[in-house]
């Protein structure tokens, strides 16, 4: 969407939608646009949320979520372009699942896009969905792809590997690990794909982590960016790494670690069979992974960025490097 497109003047920056704008990521992509000069519209169901996660000048909040239609209404009306980046990591009862929050919220989204004639959308997808996986949470967002796909908007698609920074989910579950505050309290957890013979490591897939702010920037510079229109980018860090040296580089900066607690391999296909018990039983909210993440973790989740590079001038650090960034400032 070029300036001209939309019918800006030379210099005017775009007004933004922004669903999910209150997690992890959207608060950076948020932060990254009012930086470059968009106005913000982020939609939010929590309002304490919205003002310890939102920035006061450039956003206006819109509170609901991406099933109230009216709410919905008010947060594109008039807007130029739509970023998307409502998903979940596990299942919660009926209504918070893959199928609801993937694949239906993605829908509404493209509904009321189309309702109010706003043909940018920007997507947040996942690196490894497909429409043949043991793990509902990529065949859901794989479906929710295929329905942006099927669209008649201006799409882009982004799809990150693990996704780390201060703040983030993931970053809180290892400083937990690693200082034993949290289960399992003795080992940093990470699930095998096949058993070592004895005297060898584990085989783990690999990730890719990638900083959030280096998502951030990406998806900012994809939404005036012509050759993003109809694409697909892979996101990850310079870095392909297995879980045992990801889980060791990133306790080096965990404050007050214990030394003695290790990674140590879990079989995926153990957590898998055992998590989808659990949930068949009511109790899967207390495991702290579901059924897809053994899945998930047991294969590569890694990526080419050529592509990003070429065109959203995506340069992403690595895992040390961000790491190392954010203890100088802690």
């Amino acid at each position: 969407m070029t300036t001209e497109s939309s019918g800006l003047a030379e210099g005017v920056r775009a007004t933004v939608a922004v669903t999910g704008a209150t997690g992890f990521v959207g608060r950076h992509v948020v932060q990254k646009l009012v930086d470059h000069g968009y106005g913000v519209r982020a939609l939010y169901r929590d309002q304490q949320k919205a003002i310890d996660a939102l920035p006061v000048d450039g956003v206006t909040p819109v509170r609901g979520d991406v099933f109230d239609r009216g709410a919905m209404e008010e947060l594109v009306s008039g807007c130029d372009a739509i970023v998307h980046l409502v998903g979940i990591r596990l299942e919660v009862g009926r209504s918070i699942t893959y199928e609801r929050m993937h694949v239906e919220a993605t829908q509404r989204v493209i509904d009321a896009a189309q309702k109010q004639c706003v043909w940018r959308l920007v997507h947040m997808s996942a690196l490894g969905v497909r429409p043949e996986s043991r793990a509902e949470y990529q065949t859901s967002k794989f479906r929710a792809e295929t329905l942006v796909r099927r669209s008649p908007l201006d799409w882009t698609i982004f799809r990150p590997s693990l996704i780390v920074g201060a703040g983030g989910e993931f970053n809180a579950l290892v400083e937990g690990w690693a200082t034993g505050h949290e289960p399992p309290h003795k080992f940093m957890p990470y699930f095998f794909r096949n058993q070592a013979l004895p005297g060898e490591l584990t085989l783990s897939g690999r990730a890719q982590p990638v900083h959030v702010d280096d998502v951030a920037r990406a998806v900012v510079e994809s939404i005036d960016c012509e050759d993003a229109s109809g694409e697909v980018y892979e996101l990850g860090g310079p870095d392909a790494m297995n879980w045992i040296d990801l889980l060791n580089t990133m306790k080096q900066f965990v404050p007050r670690a214990n030394p003695k607690i290790k990674p140590k391999g879990v079989s995926g296909e153990f957590a898998h069979y055992g998590a989808l018990a659990a949930q068949k039983l009511g109790a899967g909210r207390f495991l702290p992974f579901g059924p897809s993440e053994p899945i998930m973790a047991m294969d590569d989740n890694t990526c080419e960025i050529a592509k990003a590079r070429a065109h959203l001038r995506f340069d992403p650090l690595s895992l040390e490097a961000c790491l190392r960034g954010e203890a100088a400032h802690a």
